[in-house]
């Protein structure tokens, strides 16, 4: 298919084979070729400016027109040579400095050459990606902020992970490439299914999905009260096709006896009124078809009945899985608020695990931070934003850039611990004065009433 990048229009066909980090250069009619290496003569010295001071940006220094510069990608010039006349033909290109020359030579590379780098998908790229191009669909989730989440959710091969995000499966598709295909994941999903848009976009082997599993929102609750339960699963939806055969067999050959008695008298008749030959193969036609459409919906019912039972077999196996609540890991990435989510979503999470909530905003994580404090079960609650900024790193010019981002949102951590019921629900003031330091009990008592 024709693949659309940057203004650019190629086909990927000619890329099979070739290895990650390939660079090819666009043709004619949007085939790839291999680039071909070139070393660049650098005998020359180049002449360049002092300084820039004196160059006015009047839109009249390029003696080239739009016009011309076509007429030579008409006539088959390449992109290098179009860039070359273009420094020809510039009045203000000597008077540059040599670091605005080199600035000027790469931005023209960029716009006139048509060449494209394949390199093989990972998380830092797509992160990037996602968030310079369409970050609401990643909730505004930064790539450092991304970064800190898997770290604070100590993810590694052998975990059982439970994720619910709505990224578009990138937070998803970032501890899948980190797990490295060993271990479990439960994706918690609102609506009709999970989304899984970026986690495509990772080309894991199909041996990365056998440990991934998916459970509702919806039923979370259910399955927290013990009242959880899905339809009656067929043994084998195999046999059910088999029975389903054998009945419409049965009815097949009690229509086909039922048309013979029938067809009896009517072919007498049929003799005697001398039918002609086409309205014969008409009606043949006609049975053949009704028979053909008979045969596609058994098939797309059987297909059907079989998609329903495997659905329900791996919703059944997900929520075996939680019912266990012994989850290594929570990861929440989510446009809902946050409290209820977790105070749930902590159930199914074995004590001393890490579990990290991510948020656009600060203020839904500071009520859940409250909430966690008040309902116990939980140490070392952190709430925490990542400060980034971008450096440019060049021979004599390292800098950080002028512009940077104002914020990747704010993580809210901590570790489970296992949590004691009896003190938490606790109301006698006795027993909670008890519970008090003795510190603290003295200065109590020594107030006036």
């Amino acid at each position: 298919r024709k693949i659309i990048f940057e203004k650019q229009w190629f086909y990927l066909d000619n890329a099979i084979g070739h290895i990650y980090g390939t660079t090819f250069e666009v043709t004619s009619g949007g085939n790839l070729q291999p680039k071909q290496e070139v070393e660049e003569t650098t005998t020359e010295t180049k002449e360049a400016g002092t300084d820039n001071r004196n160059i006015v940006d009047d839109g009249k220094s390029q003696k080239l027109t739009h016009d011309d510069i076509k007429a030579l990608k008409d006539k088959g010039i390449k992109g290098q040579e179009i860039v070359q006349q273009l420094i020809e033909n510039s009045t203000t290109f000597r008077d540059k400095t040599e670091f605005a020359q080199d600035k000027y030579i790469k931005k023209k590379k960029k716009k006139y050459e048509a060449v494209i780098t394949i390199v093989k998908p990972s998380t830092r790229i797509l992160s990037t990606m996602y968030y310079a191009r369409e970050p609401g669909k990643i909730n505004h989730l930064r790539y450092d902020t991304l970064a800190q989440m898997l770290t604070l959710g100590n993810i590694h091969a052998g975990n059982k992970m439970i994720v619910m995000e709505t990224c578009a499966g990138l937070v998803l598709g970032a501890v899948m490439e980190r797990m490295g295909g060993y271990g479990s994941i439960i994706q918690m999903y609102p609506g009709g299914g999970p989304v899984r848009a970026a986690t495509s976009c990772f080309g894991f082997p199909k041996a990365f999905f056998d440990n991934l599993h998916e459970f509702p929102l919806s039923k979370v609750h259910s399955l927290l009260s013990g009242t959880f339960a899905t339809e009656t699963l067929p043994t084998d939806p195999e046999d059910n096709a088999l029975v389903e055969e054998e009945s419409n067999g049965l009815t097949e050959e009690k229509q086909a006896s039922l048309q013979e008695t029938e067809e009896e008298p009517s072919t007498e008749a049929a003799m005697e009124i001398n039918p002609t030959e086409e309205q014969e193969t008409m009606d043949i036609n006609a049975e053949d078809v009704e028979f053909k459409e008979n045969k596609e919906n058994k098939e797309n019912v059987r297909e059907k009945q079989i998609k329903q039972w495997e659905r329900r077999k791996k919703l059944i196996e997900a929520a075996a899985l939680l019912r266990e609540k012994n989850a290594d890991g929570l990861i929440v990435a989510s446009k809902f608020h946050p409290t209820p989510l977790l105070l749930s979503l902590l159930e199914f999470v074995a004590p001393s695990r890490p579990f990290v909530v991510y948020c656009q905003y600060k203020e839904p994580l500071l009520e859940c931070y409250t909430k966690l404090r008040e309902r116990g079960g939980v140490i070392n609650l952190k709430l925490s934003e990542t400060w980034l900024r971008n450096y440019q790193v060049l021979p004599d010019r390292s800098h950080p850039k002028l512009t940077m981002s104002g914020g990747g949102g704010y993580l809210l951590s901590g570790i489970t611990v296992v949590l004691d019921k009896g003190k938490s629900d606790s109301s006698n003031p006795e027993e909670l004065k008890m519970e008090e330091p003795s510190s603290k009990r003295c200065k109590l008592q020594d107030l006036p009433c």
